[in-house]
């Protein structure tokens, strides 16, 4: 019988060998983490607050040089770079701007919270008074007046339908702390006509000095802005004496 080659053989058992081992564990690569991307900056967007706030800003300015007839919504949202809808959405309409920005304007002549502090602190009622007749002869003379004092000047000589609104959210409150203050001056309840007539003839002159062009009063008082320390004493002087005469009247008349 014939022998079959050795090489034959051989082959074989090495075949029968390897089918016979277990195949190697294959090694599962892991799988490799996404890239990360860097994270887009992106512009955020500004705060609805402060958008209101430009705006209105914005607003009180262009209503202040060219009055509420001639300034456009058009021309505000130009000036404030924001979209021509932003009057509608912050304020509802160019008039409620408008609103907004004479009580705005009342506010940047004299704000609550600062005529509160005049007349709510420590010491004597004619000393309050003092304080706050100065504060605002003080604010007649000053050179940087915002845009607030030309508004309220246009409003004063020509106004608007926004006029009620303006007394109920900006005047009245300030005119009933004032009432209360002369009234603890002249000792009497702040709702009596004299107190009533003591405001206007104390304070009224103070806004006439406020709200008047600084180009007029140089021009035709040069010497008033020249000592804002003897104005605002000569005032106070003038006004005390004024409420003095008034509450000796009184009493007489009682």
């Amino acid at each position: 019988m014939p022998t079959k080659p050795a090489r034959t053989i051989a082959t074989r058992t090495k075949r029968t060998k390897e089918a016979k081992e277990p195949d190697a564990p294959r090694v599962l690569k892991e799988p490799r983490a996404p890239k990360q991307s860097r994270p887009v900056k992106r512009t955020s967007r500004p705060d609805g607050a402060a958008t209101r706030q430009h705006l209105l800003d914005t607003a009180g300015q262009v209503f202040a040089a060219r009055g509420f007839a001639d300034a456009t919504s058009k021309e505000i949202c130009e000036r404030a770079g924001t979209p021509m809808a932003s009057v509608n959405y912050h304020f509802g309409s160019r008039e409620a701007l408008y609103e907004a920005a004479l009580v705005e304007a009342h506010r940047q002549v004299v704000s609550l919270d600062e005529l509160t502090a005049l007349t709510e602190g420590p010491g004597e009622p004619r000393e309050k008074l003092r304080a706050v007749i100065s504060r605002f002869v003080g604010l007649s003379t000053s050179t940087g007046a915002p845009w607030g004092f030309m508004l309220m000047l246009r409003e004063v000589l020509s106004p608007s339908p926004a006029i009620p609104a303006l007394i109920e959210k900006a005047v009245r409150p300030k005119a009933a702390v004032l009432l209360g203050l002369i009234g603890e001056v002249l000792q009497l309840n702040p709702q009596e006509p004299l107190v009533q007539r003591a405001l206007m003839f104390t304070v009224l002159p103070c806004i006439a000095l406020m709200i008047a062009p600084k180009q007029m009063q140089a021009a035709l008082l040069p010497a008033v802005a020249k000592d804002r320390t003897a104005l605002a004493e000569d005032f106070i002087r003038f006004m005390m004496a004024g409420l003095d005469a008034i509450a000796a009247a009184h009493r007489v008349r009682k």
